[in-house]
């Protein structure tokens, strides 16, 4: 029986806009990419997420991909107020799931300074039975530490749980740990997928379990 959604953040609950926050700033498109290709497109963006280097650090790794614009990427990233944004039905979808009996959870690939600087953006979270933003724990998708350090710190079962998210690896790897899977593409395709694994009865049965709790 399906107990549990767990979601990620980035392009499913929120918008994570870099293009859009890029061009905001007044880049033209062949800076816009530059930009990425020294940061968010490298892969130096995971090690953001990580948490585990300062801004300074990551600031100078970013330059070293692209000396020529260093001042370009200062005036993108010492502020990046705008770069993750809130969608409309992120606190109504977990809100509904709820009240539905279901846990409803966070995984995300997410950096101290975009919950910083984006915090607005992530005011469903107290609707939720908690998650995990990876630079807290220093670890990020798709190792499977991060899906069972979720699982173990929150007393879920695998088989319980369905995982969604934008990035296919992330999903395969949250599979591999025995959690049921789904790449998102819209909340509209997420609810007809949860429809199929979860039946009507078995939702009763969530929400009944809920009570007792």
């Amino acid at each position: 029986m399906i107990r549990n959604i767990i979601f990620d953040i980035g392009n499913v609950l929120t918008d994570f806009r870099w293009k859009e926050f890029l061009r905001d700033k007044g880049f033209d498109d062949e800076m816009i990419k530059r930009i990425a290709k020294a940061s968010v497109e490298s892969p130096l963006w995971k090690e953001f997420d990580r948490g585990v280097w300062s801004d300074e650090e990551l600031m100078r790794a970013f330059v070293s991909n692209d000396p020529e614009i260093e001042q370009a990427l200062h005036t993108a990233y010492d502020d990046i107020c705008g770069m993750v944004t809130p969608r409309e039905y992120a606190i109504p979808w977990v809100q509904e799931l709820k009240a539905e009996g279901l846990g409803v959870f966070y995984l995300s690939n997410f950096s101290k300074k975009a919950e910083k600087e984006c915090g607005e953006a992530l005011a469903f979270i107290r609707y939720t039975d908690g998650g995990i933003l990876s630079w807290r724990d220093k670890l990020i998708k798709p190792d499977p530490k991060i899906y069972q350090l979720l699982l173990e710190r929150y007393g879920l079962k695998a088989e319980e749980c369905v995982f969604v998210d934008d990035t296919p690896e992330n999903v395969e790897g949250a599979v591999q740990q025995g959690i049921h899977g789904i790449v998102f593409e819209s909340r509209e395709q997420v609810e007809r997928e949860l429809d199929r694994l979860i039946d009507p009865g078995n939702r009763q049965s969530a929400q009944g379990a809920q009570g007792r709790r």
